[in-house]
């Protein structure tokens, strides 16, 4: 997930440099350093990652039961313009939304799995489905910016963020009837593939008439034809990933998700890690990001134990990755949760105070003495957070559980 980011940034940054190419070469200037809001979690430039890497850091802190800042909420919800869509980064968040904003479907992806986790921001969330649903291409799919070709890691996105915001994928139908799903699993690299060994995976966008193979685009892809999101629970099974069963049932997205996930636990066997050509580069280097996608989605799709070499190899090599960064400690954070694993001794790492670290400081989780005798917090294997009163009848043995929070994670970048 992290690294659609940086590729974003990058063709965006190849944009601009290309438009602004004749006045620099007349007279050179260097570029403002950029004004970090502080509500904003992570000291790097916002432009391209803003709204991504606060709704990383806000679904992290809520799944481990920490309370993200109010001013950290505040500026997430502020970034969504009228219509629903976010930005990647709206440095005047006070200036209305115009038809020069770009709006990013990733991010508005990410930012509805951010506020429906943190509760109380209803509204919002239908705002968002509905935006999403509206920039909707006919072929079922979408693109990071609207009005673009369809690419299957940002309709992979968009499909978990509905299905967290309570949508159903198979009803979102494009105008010319076409399902999500649908739009989804034209991405996938069917029995007939070659080489055989990519059969299951799933493409970002065909070139030349080919679909290549892509990681990144396939972890996603695993996790909405699951309908899940980011925030997975343990699974209670753990079965060994096996590859795309042929000849695969047509329409089929379990079947596809497995295929998908099957593919990602034989790319994982060489190394326990992913690679990736870096712009610049001639050989691939190790790619944490997506390595920490694939475990992600292994363990939702129920195979632990296919992802155990590649979850330790992220606890010794992911450190100098994530550090200062706000999304990939997020995804590190939700990477543990899936897996059972400790977030606050990662790696010799305690995830949470290095994320909390990135930003406003959360707020005090409440005492017992302020909001009543014998309130404790628990968490009930599904990343909810539920407040339970004890009552004083619990001593006799009674023990009648109120259920005080209405929030709710719906298996949830």
């Amino acid at each position: 997930m992290n690294v659609r980011r940086s590729a974003a940034a990058l063709a965006a940054s190849a944009v601009l440099c290309a438009v602004a190419a004749p006045a620099a070469l007349a007279a050179p200037s260097p570029s403002p350093a950029p004004v970090i809001p502080s509500g904003l979690y992570g000291k790097n430039d916002p432009t391209y990652d803003g709204v991504w890497r606060q709704s990383f850091a806000l679904l992290a802190q809520r799944t481990v039961g920490v309370r993200p800042a109010k001013e950290a909420v505040d500026w997430l919800v502020g970034q969504q313009c009228a219509d629903g869509g976010f930005a990647s980064f709206r440095a005047d968040a006070a200036k209305a939304c115009d038809a020069t904003t770009m709006l990013d479907t990733n991010a508005t992806a990410m930012a509805v799995q951010a506020l429906k986790a943190l509760g109380g921001q209803d509204a919002a969330v239908k705002k968002s489905a509905d935006w999403l649903k509206s920039v909707q291409n006919e072929d079922g799919g979408w693109s990071y910016n609207p009005g673009s070709p369809s690419e299957g890691s940002s309709t992979s996105l968009v499909i978990s963020a509905l299905a967290v915001a309570g949508e159903k994928p198979a009803d979102v139908k494009s105008k010319a009837g076409t399902s999500a799903y649908e739009g989804l699993l034209k991405f996938q690299l069917g029995c007939s593939a070659e080489p055989a060994g990519d059969r299951g995976a799933f493409g970002y966008q065909a070139a030349d008439g080919k679909l290549p193979a892509n990681a990144d685009a396939t972890a996603a892809a695993a996790l909405a034809a699951l309908g899940k999101g980011a925030v997975v629970s343990p699974s209670a099974t753990d079965t060994p990933a096996a590859a795309l069963v042929c000849p695969a049932g047509a329409g089929d997205v379990t079947a596809a998700a497995q295929g998908a996930v099957g593919y990602l636990a034989e790319a994982l066997k060489k190394n326990s890690h992913l690679t990736a050509v870096t712009p610049g580069a001639d050989q691939p280097t190790p790619d944490t990001g997506n390595t920490a996608d694939a475990v992600i989605a292994l363990a939702a799709a129920g195979h632990k134990q296919s992802a155990a070499s590649a979850l330790e190899w992220l606890k010794a090599n992911s450190a100098e990755w994530s550090k200062g960064n706000p999304a990939a400690l997020g995804t590190l954070i939700l990477t543990a949760h899936a897996t059972g694993a400790d977030p606050k001794s990662f790696g010799g790492t305690d995830l949470v105070a290095a994320l909390n670290a990135t930003g406003p400081a959360p707020q005090a989780s409440p005492s017992p003495k302020a909001t009543g005798e014998g309130i404790v917090m628990r968490d009930d294997g599904s990343g909810q957070g539920i407040w339970w009163i004890i009552g004083a009848g619990a001593a006799a043995g009674i023990g009648i559980g109120i259920l005080l929070s209405g929030r709710r994670k719906k298996n949830q970048p």
